[in-house]
C-alpha cells in the first residue's frame, strides 16, 4: 500500500479502549518491515536495529477520540459521555457506530429548523441524544459502557487533499509505517523504535510505560497540529501542503529542532516551524520526563477540522514528514549533537 492507502485503511478502523481494530491493523502492517510486538493495551512497538547502542524513539498515537454510553432509555435513545476532546458543536445530525454486542448504526438527534429558533447552543454532550431506532430492543444489544465512534469514511478531495475521521493521529501512524518500510533494508547508524501508543486522547497515559520500556536516548513525537483554515490566525497554524511542522519550545530539545531544520534544508525537504511558548500538548511532554529524562522534539502534520469526522490534510505533508524522518535517521539523528 502507498501512504494514502495506509492512512485510509487506518482511518476506517476503530481504536479506543478495548476496540483493537486499528491497533491490530497497524501491527500487521508494521511487522512486515521490522520486529514488532503488541501489548495488553492498544500500544504497538516495532524495532529496527542499528550499528550503535543509541536509540531514537518515534512516537505516534494509535487511539482516537470517541464516546461512551452512559444511559439507555426505554425508547432506544442513548446518552453518551466524551472519551477525549469531542467537539460538541459538530455532533447534531452526525452518523455514528455504537459498539455493542454487534455494531449498531445511530445518529445524533437534531431539532428541525422549522421548530428551532436557531439560538440553542449545546454545552453538555448529555443533552444531545443518540437515536438507534431500536426502541426497547436497544437494551438487549447495547450496554452501559459501550463505545461510540464516528462513522464517516475517508475520501479524496481535489489534488492531494484528503478528508476523514481519526487522521489525528492515524496520519502519523501511517508515516511511521512508511518510514519503517523505506528503512528496512538500510544500514542504520542508530536503533529506531516505532511506538504506536495508546491513550494520548485520554491524558497521554499510553506513552509513559512505552517510553519507560524503550528507554530511548532521544525521541520525536509525530502528531497533528492546527492547519490553516477559516477563522484561524496564521500565527496559530501551519499551512497545508508546505511540509511538516518542526517544534520549537522551551519544553523541547533545541539541538534536535535545529538538526531537523538543517536536515530538511540540506535535503530540500519542505518544512515549517511550530513555535510554542510552553508545553506542547503532545506525548512529547510525557516522553521528556521519562526515567532520567529524554531529549525530545515534535514533528507535526498540519490538519484542518481537528477532532471532527472531516479532518483534512495534504498527502504531500505526509511524504515530507517521511522524507525528513528517513534523512534524519540516516544522518545519525542527534547522536553527535
Amino acid at each position: 500500500m502507498n501512504i494514502k492507502e495506509t492512512l485510509f485503511a487506518l482511518s476506517s478502523a476503530d481504536g479506543v479502549g478495548n476496540l483493537r481494530e486499528a491497533s491490530d491493523l497497524a501491527y500487521d502492517l508494521l511487522k512486515e518491515y521490522c520486529k514488532t510486538e503488541k501489548s495488553d493495551t492498544l500500544t504497538v512497538i516495532g524495532y529496527l536495529k542499528g550499528e550503535s547502542d543509541y536509540t531514537l524513539m518515534l512516537d505516534a498515537h494509535i487511539d482516537q477520540i470517541a464516546m461512551i454510553v452512559t444511559d439507555i432509555d426505554d425508547n432506544g435513545f442513548l446518552t453518551v459521555a466524551k472519551s477525549g476532546g469531542i467537539d460538541i458543536r459538530a455532533l447534531p445530525s452526525r452518523r455514528v457506530t455504537v459498539h455493542g454486542k454487534e455494531k449498531v448504526a445511530a445518529v445524533f438527534c437534531a431539532t428541525p429548523p422549522h421548530l428551532s429558533s436557531g439560538e440553542k447552543e449545546y454545552t453538555d454532550i448529555a443533552d444531545i441524544k443518540l437515536d438507534t431506532a431500536l426502541g426497547a430492543k436497544a437494551k438487549e444489544i447495547i450496554s452501559i459502557g459501550d463505545y461510540v465512534t464516528f462513522s464517516a469514511d475517508p475520501c479524496e478531495l481535489l489534488g492531494t487533499r484528503v478528508s476523514g475521521r481519526s487522521f489525528d493521529d492515524r496520519a502519523a501512524v501511517a508515516c511511521l509505517i512508511e518510514v519503517a518500510k523505506r528503512l528496512k533494508d538500510k544500514k542504520l547508524p542508530l536503533n529506531v523504535a516505532f511506538v504506536l501508543s495508546d491513550g494520548e486522547e485520554l491524558g497521554m497515559r499510553g506513552i509513559r510505560p512505552a517510553a519507560f520500556k524503550v528507554d530511548p536516548n532521544e525521541a520525536i513525537a509525530i502528531d497533528v497540529s492546527f492547519g490553516d483554515g477559516i477563522g484561524i490566525s496564521e500565527d496559530e497554524c501551519g499551512k497545508l501542503g508546505e511540509g511538516g511542522m518542526i517544534g520549537i519550545s522551551p519544553a523541547l530539545d533545541r539541538k534536535i529542532s535545529q538538526k531537523l531544520i538543517k536536515t530538511a534544508k540540506d535535503n530540500n525537504i519542505p518544512y515549517q516551524t511550530e513555535v510554542m511558548g510552553e508545553r506542547t500538548g503532545t506525548n512529547a511532554d510525557m516522553i521528556a520526563v521519562s526515567r532520567q529524562g529524554v531529549r525530545t522534539c515534535t514533528l507535526s502534520i498540519p490538519l484542518r477540522n481537528m477532532h471532527t469526522e472531516v479532518e483534512t490534510l495534504d498527502i504531500k505533508d505526509l511524504d515530507s514528514v517521511c522524507e525528513l524522518l528517513c534523512a534524519y535517521i540516516l544522518s545519525g539523528g542527534a547522536m553527535n549533537d
